[in-house]
């Protein structure tokens, strides 16, 4: 089944190219009368919704094989069309998440025929990203009606001239013992990992525990040209406005994940908020003519260019609603951190799984999670091996780099018993004689709180002193009070101030840093009540036996 008409056409040329091939190599003579004949088991349409919005078949066959194509989750409505994403929605409900990308549509067609007799195997290739996230469901259900016999979980592939990771992946009813990456084992989970006989770890039977529920978030989404340079900000900051408030009502620092792996780039961002009207926005007299000019403008430009080209415009009719506002403001995100005087922040991807504090004032982008809690005993289970074990495997990824998730990472996680979101959900603090600062728990939990706040809280101190050595920097005062200080380095340390990166640390791993971290993860273990011998098998699968026991109760 082949969508594209000149691609359908090539394939069976290429068919008859083979079988002309084989029949001279085997001493067959060539078809006279047609020399070509018809091969209408090449099908030009589309293979998962039909023009009328329904469910195609599939003909039955005794094994699939096909490379969809690749598109993200997220950008399947602007690409495919409101209607067409509608289709999927419609046909697919309960079996592939809306979010998911649009090569899992495959996955389940084929488990479905599968399933129904019509089809033996498949063999599919997907992103690597098929492993977790909203994609894993299709998986999942594989996993649950027949078996994945062999896979290549993570390899490289072009696509579209770009480099991409991808995973290779046949499931189905065969005999054939399973294979991961070229090695036998006894078998193969969702998460395209492998299971021993002798132990049972399918860490894709853990659910998102109501405990952690509401404290993580994916960040604020744009969708415009919000942004601004600090030097301008500083500016509107001094300005005064007809109703006599202040533009940092509006303007605020901005913080996404090259902010946490390299170094802040002094980047602002013009937020109203939620709720605020057009009419009471015009009043901040800068901010909001920088928007009409570099968003309204653009979005009403960019809909007269869609209209004359035929495109679907209801995504961009949708956002010119609010077009003064941020296209995803995240106001969970926002009552959620109200009240608190810093939160956790970590990119959804990086290299290294990093955990830093901000300050309430910066609005966290959409390229990090950030996590409602000021206590350095949260920060210090997130930041421990225990933790960063887990994200890695129940994450997803962009390409070969990991990928945080607010819900399948952080929802699944068991904390101690004890130090769980739950527990910290008052936001009542105490800071330490060291400056540390622990929640307000149950007295029988208060000595492992205090102990893994004070480890985080001297990791956190080091590490701030390595990336900015006071002999090297200047703390400068905002320019209105409410803001952190800004930290402008030194005319002669300028250029290796550039290179104090938390990736550039964590890639170096200098002896003090391992110390840091492993008096860390002594706290965290013995607020579990584990060794801290245990090795990385032994971790997840304590881990997974928590969730599920937390689950049962």
């Amino acid at each position: 089944i082949e969508k594209n008409h000149y691609a359908a056409e090539l394939a069976r040329v290429t068919v008859w190219i083979g079988e002309i091939q084989w029949m001279l190599q085997h001493g067959f003579s060539l078809s006279k009368n047609p020399i070509l004949k018809p091969i209408n088991s090449i099908e030009q349409r589309d293979a998962v919704v039909n023009a009328d919005g329904s469910e195609p078949d599939w003909p039955t066959a005794d094994v699939i094989i096909g490379n969809p194509p690749f598109l993200g989750g997220s950008k399947k409505r602007g690409l495919l069309g409101d209607d067409y994403f509608a289709a999927l929605e419609t046909i697919y409900d309960g079996r592939v998440p809306a979010g998911a990308d649009l090569v899992c549509y495959w996955f389940e067609k084929a488990r479905a025929q599968i399933e129904t007799g019509k089809a033996r195997a498949a063999g599919l290739v997907s992103t690597n990203s098929i492993r977790g996230g909203s994609n894993r469901k299709v998986l999942d259900q594989i996993c649950q009606t027949t078996r994945i016999f062999n896979a290549w979980s993570d390899e490289p592939w072009v696509n579209d001239g770009a480099a991409v990771r991808v995973s290779l992946i046949g499931f189905g009813e065969t005999k054939t013992p399973p294979v991961l990456n070229g090695e036998r084992v006894a078998v193969i989970y969702a998460d395209l990992t492998a299971g021993s006989s002798e132990i049972k770890m399918d860490v894709t039977t853990a659910k998102q525990l109501n405990e952690n529920a509401g404290v993580a978030f994916i960040g604020t989404q744009k969708s415009g040209d919000f942004d601004i340079a600090g030097e301008l900000a500083r500016q509107w900051l001094i300005k005064s406005n007809p109703h006599g408030k202040p533009n940092s009502d509006v303007v605020r620092p901005w913080a996404n994940g090259a902010d946490i792996t390299r170094r802040p780039n002094d980047t602002w961002v013009i937020d109203f908020g939620v709720g605020m009207t057009e009419t009471n926005g015009a009043l901040y007299e800068f901010p909001f003519q920088h928007v009409i000019k570099n968003v309204k403008q653009v979005i009403e430009e960019k809909i007269v260019n869609w209209q004359a080209q035929n495109k679907n415009t209801q995504h961009l009719s949708r956002q010119y609603q609010t077009w003064w506002q941020l296209w995803c403001a995240r106001p969970d995100m926002r009552a959620a951190l109200d009240g608190l005087p810093r939160y956790i922040c970590t990119p959804r991807v990086a290299k290294h799984r990093l955990f830093i504090w901000l300050d309430k004032i910066i609005l966290p982008d959409s390229a990090t999670v950030a996590i409602a809690r000021a206590d350095d005993t949260t920060f210090g289970i997130l930041h421990s091996r225990f933790h960063q074990l887990w994200s890695l495997k129940m994450g997803t990824s962009l390409g070969a780099t990991p990928r945080y998730t607010p819900t399948t990472t952080f929802e699944t996680f068991p904390f101690p018993i004890g130090l769980t979101p739950a527990d910290t959900a008052s936001h009542a603090i105490e800071i330490l004689e060291s400056g540390a600062i622990i929640p307000n728990v149950a007295i029988e939990y208060r000595a492992h709180t205090i102990a893994i706040a004070e480890a985080a809280h001297q990791l956190n101190q080091l590490r701030d002193h390595w990336l900015n050595p006071p002999e090297w920097i200047e703390k400068v005062p905002e320019i209105v009070a409410g803001y952190p200080d800004r930290i402008i380095a030194k005319p002669d340390y300028a250029t290796q101030l550039k290179q104090r990166t938390l990736t550039n640390l964590y890639n170096k791993q200098p002896a003090w840093l391992v110390n840091a971290h492993w008096q860390l993860d002594q706290a965290v273990a013995a607020a579990y009540g584990w060794s801290t011998e245990l090795n990385e098998a032994a971790i997840l699968q304590q881990l997974l036996q928590l969730n599920l026991a937390r689950l049962e109760s």
